[in-house]
């Protein structure tokens, strides 16, 4: 009943721009094709763009010229009849094709439900339709790659080797539960511990990619701080190469949090410049000082930038006390100003000498903070799979507890293979998870909800 609907939605950004689409999907795709759009005569022969006009079929009045393609099932997204209207980018008139097209019958699209129907119809995996949102939400290019090799199916490929071979192995312990009197020998022990073992081992190499692919799938939060005016607005303003930021020689002069997106060697970085945090008796100011104490334990790193032409002072130490457990580096702002730094730090601090004014250093701050967080594995992230999905993650730790314990009590069971047979299922429905194949429509809400409604 649910795929029995013709659904429509606008699946461009709403604002003005040149094109707007206006997609349909549904056994009425074709039917609405013929009834608001006019070309030349003719049918529609599947994926060829015709040039007309959308109208209202009863007056004939004409909405817009435009692009129609109509995509016959199963040659399509959805794998359904899937229409495409190209119309003028206007706001007003985008919504205009979507309301007649909703007027001939379609309804409109719930958040997520043209990938859902890609997924039901089994033209893509469950995992291949999250890398979906993975490409629309890629703030770098690191992480547009991981998003379209999990699209292409790497993840979906590996995940179905390791299923397969544990199912290999079920269907041998099973046919010896179930025919016993034949005396099939299931596999040698050694050589079901080893497959097991493999399988075990497989799956821990993946969970420990999850630290980097989740960093390139939701960024890091990094915070900017220090005393008023060491220079935490301008290195804001030098990372993002643009004046973001007001920077003036007045301390307190930002009273706010900023937040700004940048690409950092392919992490997207969620940069946050914050009020110096000081002692001071304007209430705006403290209000500010006071957000920016909230935000320390939420930040993944800190900069905390000193002027390093200055002997520290009691602020700067008493920050430093505040941000030293979390992971940060000390910025030596200022260094174009002199040889050697006047402020120093105990020997086993992250330091960085830069200016935040002419840029000097900021490279090697970049390479620092890729190097803290991917640990160098840059190159790594390109050619493996990587796990960057908390719910791939638990689905992979769940199958891994039952291959353990399978390896732990295969030599003291011995003959109770149903108990071991058991722990491969558990595994092998876990694994399953992932690519749907053992999925509730409870997790497919939640999941496609997270979609735009045009997609």
């Amino acid at each position: 009943m649910y795929l029995r609907d013709t659904i429509a939605a606008i699946s461009t950004p709403a604002g003005e721009g040149g094109i707007g689409i206006v997609r349909v999907s549904g056994p009425d795709a074709e039917r609405i094709a013929a009834r608001i759009f006019r070309k030349k005569e003719g049918g529609f022969q599947s994926h060829l763009f015709y040039y007309g006009a959308i109208v209202e079929p009863e007056t004939g009045f004409c909405l817009d010229e435009a692009m129609a393609v109509l995509m016959h099932a199963p040659r399509s997204y959805t794998r359904e009849d899937v229409l495409e209207l190209h119309s003028h980018g206007g706001t007003l008139v985008v919504q205009n094709v979507l309301q007649l097209a909703l007027r001939e019958g379609a309804r409109l699209a719930e958040p997520g439900e043209f990938t859902r129907r890609a997924f039901l119809n089994g033209r893509i995996d469950l995992a291949q339709a999250e890398a979906v949102i993975d490409i629309i939400r890629s703030k770098t290019d690191l992480a547009l790659e991981v998003a379209q090799s999990q699209r292409e199916g790497s993840l979906s490929h590996r995940i179905g080797e390791m299923k397969g071979g544990l199912v290999q192995l079920l269907a041998l312990l099973e046919a010896h539960i179930d025919f016993p009197e034949e005396d099939i020998e299931p596999a040698s022990r050694d050589e079901i511990s080893a497959r097991v073992a493999g399988f075990t081992l497989e799956i821990g190499e993946m969970l420990a990619t999850y630290g980097e692919g989740r960093i390139l799938r939701e960024g890091i939060a990094v915070l900017i701080a220090g005393r008023p005016n060491v220079g935490k607005s301008s290195l804001l303003n030098s990372l993002l190469r643009e004046k973001r930021a007001i920077v003036t020689s007045i301390p307190g002069t930002t009273r706010d949090i900023i937040e700004e997106v940048v690409n950092i060697r392919g992490i997207p970085l969620r940069l946050m410049d914050t009020a110096g945090i000081r002692e001071t008796e304007d209430l705006i100011e403290q209000e500010g000082v006071r957000l920016t104490r909230e935000q320390i334990p939420r930040a993944d790193l800190i900069l905390f930038i000193v002027d390093a032409s200055l002997p520290l002072s009691d602020e700067d130490l008493a920050i430093y006390e505040v941000i030293r457990a979390k992971p940060h580096v000390v910025l030596l702002n200022k260094s174009d100003l002199l040889e050697q730094p006047v402020a120093s730090f105990p020997r086993d601090a992250v330091t960085c000498s830069i200016s935040a004014l002419t840029g000097e250093g900021l490279d090697a701050l970049k390479d620092q903070i890729a190097d803290m967080f991917l640990h160098g594995r840059i190159d790594d992230a390109r050619s493996q799979v990587l796990i960057n999905n908390s719910r791939h993650r638990d689905a992979l730790e769940r199958a891994s507890i039952p291959l353990q314990r399978f390896s732990e009590n295969y030599t003291l069971l011995g003959g109770l293979l149903e108990l071991l047979a058991a722990d491969l299922r558990e595994a092998v429905n876990a694994l399953g998870e992932i690519t749907g194949e053992t999925s509730t429509d409870d997790l497919l809400d939640l999941i496609f909800s997270q979609f735009c409604i045009g997609k």
